[in-house]
């Protein structure tokens, strides 16, 4: 093996090393960001339910439905379509189109309480929107798992055992 061989397998450890510490620390920094917004939610969530008004008049009511309808009909197509093409990308469409169906079950039916629609809304979500995200969300799962997902400690394993295993190499003497 050649010095230039034996010094780019030397390399290739430290690197593998530095960006499984860039992963962990990137994980780390989104999971921390994600708790602090969950616990500042708490005293929002609470102040909205003492201060917003029971009742309110509503401007743009119609092109706020039809943007929401808009959007989800381009998250479902889009959906499709990826997943017609066989694109991975597809895990990320499905899974916002399925939130979406969950918003739009949840404000069809909560905003059509005390009103004569609350069933039909409440049909539709039931019959419709909520069988139709809990599939989707069903098919993402069934596809992460089909992923090679490796453990944190599997991961953490296979890094340190290349580690070892690129530095108990001995460079070839150049005479040999």
């Amino acid at each position: 093996m050649s010095d230039a061989q034996a010094s780019t397998q030397e390399g290739a450890a430290a690197p593998a090393a530095d960006l499984l510490e860039r992963i962990r620390r990137h994980r780390r920094h989104t999971l921390e960001l994600l708790t602090v917004c969950a616990l500042g939610l708490v005293p929002w969530t609470v102040l909205l339910a003492m201060t917003l008004p029971s009742v309110y008049e509503v401007r743009q009511w119609r092109v706020t439905w039809v943007g929401f309808d808009a959007l989800l009909m381009v998250a479902m197509a889009a959906t499709a379509l990826l997943g017609w093409l066989r694109h991975r990308a597809v895990i990320v469409s499905a899974t916002a189109t399925a939130v979406l169906l969950i918003c739009d079950a949840w404000f069809d039916v909560s905003l059509a309480f005390g009103t004569s629609g609350v069933w039909l809304s409440a049909v539709l979500a039931a019959c419709v929107e909520l069988p139709l995200a809990f599939y989707l969300i069903r098919r993402v799962t069934g596809m992460i798992s089909l992923a090679q997902w490796p453990t944190a400690k599997a991961a953490t394993a296979a890094a340190t055992a290349t580690a070892t295993a690129d530095s108990s190499r001995q460079p070839a003497r150049p005479d040999a």
